[in-house]
């Protein structure tokens, strides 16, 4: 079977920047081995960078994105703690999942899909939550919402009370400050916007959260305890505690520097500009957009499907005649919505009008 040259323009994965994707092919290393130690310690320092904090524990977790979400609740949700979290899409309802599966008292704020979290709404939910989640950028619905704005607010009340973000679609997409933000738990995914293939989950925990973990989380491949015993080189000596998986750093690491390297705002300027120009080359294809106007993601649009239109059948012309994937809508917006994804490497002019020319076409809008 031929193999097939895929332009991933959904909601994940995306194609991966060229320096992740060459890393991917250097000789391989042991878990164990110093060159490669060196490799993990710097790729902890980038993700220190791109996460905007000082956090000694930031590193990247073995698994995809799920796992960082599974790793919070896991390691900082106890049974009966009061878990506040802002619902407005597929993965803020699976934070209510997961939370409740470890025994918290889950108390959610339930918000239209498309609209982003409102901090009142959710302050007013509970005098005195143990944690408050929500999903920085959505990607079921493409909606950002005010993280910053819920932290402060959160943290102002209740000093002891956690915050935890979902960024698994706004990390080295648009800006991320963990530490002027005060947020004290946050994950990601390297399949977005950070131009790796699947498989790690950026994770940071700020020294408040980190007193207030669980000593023995119900989970011993996620305790964070044993994890940070292998990661954490500063003390002269490392744990083994799984074998890692280190093509994958290796690839996070050249991403990284490639991000870096580039500058952050940089980044999120090419993201908001590639955003931009996808939305107004929608809009004069007589198309509409989904998400709330002044909180619609530069690096995740959802659009609406036109009226007559066949979702899943316009999405395999686009695969089969020009190579292109873009994502259906999830829950009751399955068949009436797209996703485009402008992430990472794909945050580019070529690879917005390659979709608005082919999309066009197939609609026989062009």
């Amino acid at each position: 079977m031929p193999l097939l040259d895929r332009t991933l323009l959904g909601p994940g994965p995306s194609n991966p920047y060229p320096e992740a994707t060459a890393a991917l092919s250097a000789p391989l290393l042991g878990h164990l081995d110093p060159e490669f130690l060196r490799v993990l310690d710097e790729t902890c320092a980038r993700l220190r960078r791109a996460w905007g904090t000082e956090n000694a524990r930031t590193l990247p977790l073995s698994g995809t994105g799920s796992i960082g979400m599974e790793a919070a609740f896991a390691n900082f949700a106890r049974p009966g703690d009061v878990v506040v979290v802002g619902v407005n899409g597929l993965f803020g309802e699976r934070m209510v999942e997961v939370a409740g599966r470890y025994g918290a008292e889950v108390v959610r704020v339930d918000h239209d899909w498309g609209t982003p979290v409102d901090t009142e709404r959710v302050l007013a939910a509970h005098p005195e939550p143990s944690m408050v989640a929500a999903v920085h950028a959505e990607t079921s619905t493409g909606v950002r919402s005010d993280i910053r704005e819920l932290a402060l607010a959160v943290h102002k009340r209740d000093e002891r009370a956690l915050v935890l973000a979902d960024c698994v679609t706004s990390l080295a997409g648009i800006e991320v400050a963990i530490d002027a933000w005060d947020v004290d738990i946050a994950y990601s995914g390297t399949q977005k916007c950070l131009g790796v293939a699947p498989g790690l989950a950026p994770f940071t925990v700020s020294p408040r959260a980190w007193d207030r973990r669980v000593p023995r989380p119900p989970t011993w491949y996620l305790d964070l305890n044993l994890i940070g015993a292998y990661v954490d080189g500063s003390s002269g000596g490392r744990t083994y505690h799984h074998t890692a998986p280190v093509a994958m750093i290796t690839s996070l690491h050249a991403a990284l520097g490639r991000i870096l390297d580039e500058g952050l705002e940089a980044v999120w300027e090419r993201h908001q500009a590639a955003g931009a120009r996808l939305h107004e080359g929608l809009a004069e294809l007589g198309l509409s957009l989904f998400a709330a106007e002044g909180y619609r993601l530069p690096e995740l649009t959802t659009v609406r499907v036109p009226e007559g239109v066949d979702s899943a059948k316009t999405r395999e012309a686009l695969l089969t005649e020009y190579g292109i994937e873009i994502g259906a809508g999830v829950g009751a917006f399955a068949s009436s919505v797209w996703r485009i994804g402008l992430m990472g490497h794909n945050a580019r002019p070529d690879r917005v009008e390659l979709v608005l020319g082919a999309l066009g076409r197939v609609l026989g809008r062009r």
